[in-house]
């Protein structure tokens, strides 16, 4: 199944460089969790900060067992420092 997977600001180096903008389409399996994602591009979780599957909020405890499924859009951003 498709799923977009979206990485902002300082980690859209993490995506591939065959991307398009700050997204990449992916196909998953049908138990792939958030946290499977962020194993698989290898996005160290301390950058892991706010975390949105269709515009709704993902807990931190819920991110490990939160399944994605056909046309979720899973979008992750760092922390953000600054004043």
């Amino acid at each position: 199944m498709k799923i977009t997977f979206k990485l902002f600001a300082t980690l859209t180096d993490y995506l591939p460089a065959s991307r398009k903008y700050n997204a990449v389409e992916l196909d998953i399996t049908e138990q792939t969790t958030i946290v499977d994602l962020v194993e698989r591009f290898n996005v160290p979780r301390k950058l892991v900060h706010l975390v949105l599957v269709n515009g709704v909020y993902v807990a931190p405890a819920a991110r490990p067992t939160r399944t994605l499924v056909e046309g979720d859009v899973l979008a992750i951003w760092p922390p953000v420092a600054g004043g």
